[in-house]
């Protein structure tokens, strides 16, 4: 090989293996900070394209976890008012068995309708009171079907749980106890011997719950009214009623609830591929660094050797 000395051909080889060892060594050192070992494009073009694509539907599954937890938790929110409404109801009509007996007399019965009276405002007060994030849930004002998004895409059958209009029915008086069918029964504003018509649309529907409380306790002397005994099959039915909505409600949380468990082992899968595909296994980096390391030293100490070759030349001055 000939000597010269404009063209190091030694050095060169060695500065080319150098400039390896440290990117290698910087690679490793990359790979074990951050833990992954795709962190560019160019380290695995396909892979960070996939990557990518994964985190953002691991991030739109969690959004989706967060939204059907937070139906189950507003259908918590409603069976929890009906089961209030229910004892109440079941309460009027015990009363109203006991008003329905002959041993009772008009002041005893009128002790009856005060507290039935009192029951009524009270599931009034719970109707339209009754809310979830500003959704009122029982007055009759959001009565149409809500649907949850528990999938990552828009595709209805797919990602969303529907909820029937049913469950956001009125449950305020008015509404609760209109039987229609055998046993039919509305609540009226019709007037009491010695009572005004109501004119406000508040007096009426107060008129309403006062003579729903008359007709369970039988003190009730409007043309028309219902006897005690009359209004037990109504209460029954105001009771399935209730019932039904509940059976409803417990089927829905149930959907919602597989949902949660189907969008966790979703995420759990796309996660574990991910971890898969992107993150660096640090027993090999290490034994990579490492290398890169021996490597890079190597070529610093026989750089310094290689430069001197030319030197060689001046021996033969």
């Amino acid at each position: 090989m000939a000597i010269t000395v404009n063209t190091n051909i030694s050095s060169m080889i060695v500065q080319n293996n150098l400039n390896k060892s440290t990117t290698a060594l910087n690679n490793a050192i990359e790979r074990m900070t951050t833990g992954y070992k795709i962190n560019h494009a160019a380290d695995n073009a396909a892979g960070y394209s996939i990557a990518r694509n994964w985190e953002a539907q691991i991030s739109s599954l969690d959004i989706a976890a967060d939204n059907a937890a937070m139906g189950a938790d507003m259908l918590s929110t409603l069976e929890d008012h009906y089961a209030l409404i229910s004892s109440h109801v079941q309460r009027v009509r015990d009363l109203t068995e006991q008003a329905a007996n002959g041993t009772y007399g008009e002041q005893s019965k009128k002790a009856i309708e005060a507290e039935i009276k009192a029951r009524l405002d009270e599931i009034n007060r719970i109707a339209v009171n009754c809310e979830y994030n500003g959704i009122k849930m029982m007055d009759g004002t959001n009565n149409s079907a809500k649907s949850i998004q528990v999938g990552i895409d828009g595709t209805a059958s797919k990602s969303q749980i529907s909820l029937a209009a049913d469950l956001f029915a009125s449950a305020k008086i008015d509404s609760l106890f209109a039987i229609t069918g055998n046993g039919a029964y509305t609540p009226t504003e019709a007037n009491n011997s010695g009572e005004s018509s109501p004119s406000s649309t508040d007096a009426k529907f107060e008129r309403k719950v006062a003579n729903l409380a008359k007709d369970c306790a039988g003190t009730s002397t409007y043309s028309g009214h219902k006897t005690s005994t009359d209004m037990l099959g109504t209460l029954d039915k105001v009771i399935a009623r209730i019932s039904d909505r509940i059976t409803t409600l417990g089927a829905a949380q149930n959907r919602i609830e597989s949902a949660i468990e189907s969008i966790g082992v979703q995420s759990e899968n796309i996660t574990s591929s991910l971890s898969t595909l992107r993150d660096a296994d640090v027993a090999t980096e290490s034994s990579n660094y490492i290398k890169a390391q021996i490597l890079q030293q190597a070529s610093a100490t026989l750089l310094a050797t290689a430069n001197q070759s030319p030197s060689i030349a001046l021996n033969l001055l």
